[in-house]
């Protein structure tokens, strides 16, 4: 049985290859669309993605850009020359017998990415590179047979290699989650994981401590969501460290995750480069960029998640919450609007209604980055400084947010409609309090506050609060109330 003791004799080692599907109108090399969600099976679909004899590929230049948009949020630089490949295999969902791929000259070079911890430490993984290539289709089991859809063949991808830099379950989910907000920021993909906008594949190894070389690897395929990435590596570093405690060696094999059972699965021992038979395609020009063309077309890239967590240090939120505004770029940018228009102090209240109105979604919820927020910057910008101007109490303040969910009315309209506004008029709560000091039922409040009982101030605010229909500011009624009896 394993413990604590015996893992920690191993070390884990990661890679993450993902599967980035670009965010194109139609697809790699033909004119079909490149939207399959909620397609019939085989619709979307021309004579190049069946692979047709005398069909030949042209190249979707908006891919191309969305690739050197991607290289700039990975931090790397894109070649200014770059060309296709033909890798080789059989499988009923590719019916030309091989992938166009980016074998030898890929478009994205070596890069980083500086990944944020939960616990609020930073780590950096190194990119090997990245390229271009299709997808192919998708194969659907039914018993003794199956059916294939290649909706999804020919959909171009950006297949992204890191560097074996990752070395914990928790680093390889917040890799992923911090991949997945740099290719949405930029633009590269719709982000929607359900449907395999993003698909992760991971390579682990496990090797005792200190060892000068990695571990036999196993790589688990096709991951959709970030929970499932880190439930994966963990599983599978404690299969692997059985195997080796049992003095066995691990089989450098495919294995498939199955989300029910949170376990893995063999699928197909792992190839290696050769087996695919790599040949360039001389079906398809090299991709030949300018450095100006290059920089032209990654000035549009929009600002990425490490501009907001530079822009937001003066805030004062912890590593968690600003991670929970930066899982959405609608909200982040929403965010540093209030930031630019109010300053940092409307800017915090607005951060925790932000993380109230997102609520606890889970990564599977994820569809398109986005969220259905339609409060406007001015109605945020009201409300907090009608808390601000104590107005509002906090409280009431979460109550007029929820109502302006559903509604286009200001906050003012709703918070007069529901009676919300508080008086903070000091003449006018001075009447209430002496009229609640007076009252019978305060009057051992009273004594034991004088007498040094600190505590029952509470129950005289109270009583306050109720003469005054829970109107009055409760800070300015205590405020007065040690006034009076002091």
């Amino acid at each position: 049985m394993l413990n604590d003791e015996i893992l920690a004799k191993y070390d884990m080692t990661v890679g993450i290859e993902c599967h980035v599907q670009l965010a194109t109108n139609t697809k790699l090399f033909s004119g079909a669309d490149n939207d399959e969600r909620d397609k019939s099976p085989n619709s979307v679909v021309s004579p190049i993605d069946y692979g047709l004899p005398g069909m030949l590929p042209v190249l979707n230049r908006r891919a191309v850009d969305l690739a050197i948009m991607a290289g700039k949020a990975l931090n790397s630089p894109i070649a200014h020359v770059s060309r296709f490949d033909r890798k080789h295999y059989f499988y009923p969902d590719l019916p030309k017998g091989y992938q166009t791929t980016q074998m030898y000259q890929p478009i994205i070079g070596p890069g980083s990415v500086t990944v944020p911890l939960e616990n609020g430490e930073l780590i950096k993984v190194r990119i090997h590179h990245a390229h271009i290539e299709e997808d192919a289709g998708k194969l659907t089991h039914h018993g003794n047979f199956s059916l294939v859809d290649l909706n999804r063949s020919g959909t171009p991808l950006i297949e992204i290699v890191s560097e074996p830099d990752i070395h914990s379950s928790v680093e390889a989910k917040a890799f992923a989650i911090e991949l997945y907000n740099l290719m949405t920021y930029s633009g590269v993909t719709r982000g929607d994981l359900y449907h395999g906008n993003m698909r992760f594949d991971v390579n682990i190894s496990a090797a005792p401590k200190g060892s000068t070389e990695l571990g036999t690897r196993s790589e688990v395929k096709n991951l959709n969501s970030f929970r499932s990435v880190g439930r994966a590596v963990e599983f599978e570093f404690r299969r692997q460290v059985e195997i080796l405690e049992r003095g066995e060696k691990v089989v450098q094999e495919t294995r498939g995750w199955d989300e029910a059972k949170q376990k893995t699965s063999p699928q197909r021992s792992k190839e290696d480069a050769q087996d695919y038979r790599y040949m360039p395609d001389a079906d398809i020009p090299p991709i030949v960029l300018t450095p100006d063309e290059i920089t032209k077309i990654q000035s549009t890239v929009p600002p990425l998640p490490s501009f907001y967590r530079d822009s937001w240090k003066g805030i004062g939120f912890d590593s968690t919450v600003i991670n929970a505004l930066i899982s959405q770029q609608s909200t982040a940018q929403l965010l540093q609007r209030i930031i630019e228009k109010a300053g940092e102090s409307d800017a915090r209240r607005v951060g925790i209604w932000l993380l109230m109105a997102i609520g606890d979604q889970t990564e599977d919820d994820i569809k398109n980055g986005d969220n259905n927020i339609s409060i406007t910057d001015d109605q945020f910008i009201e409300l907090s400084q009608m808390v601000e101007s104590s107005e509002l109490s906090s409280t009431a303040a979460k109550d007029i947010l929820f109502e302006m969910m559903n509604r286009s009315d200001s906050p003012r309209i709703i918070a007069n409609e529901k009676n919300l506004i508080q008086v903070s008029d000091e003449n006018q709560i001075m009447l209430i309090v002496d009229e609640v000091l007076v009252d019978k039922a305060s009057q051992k409040a009273v004594t034991d506050f004088k007498n040094g009982n600190d505590k029952v101030i509470g129950f005289l605010v109270g009583q306050v609060m109720i003469k005054s229909g829970g109107k009055a500011n409760p800070s300015l009624v205590q405020e007065l109330i040690r006034k009076r009896l002091n």
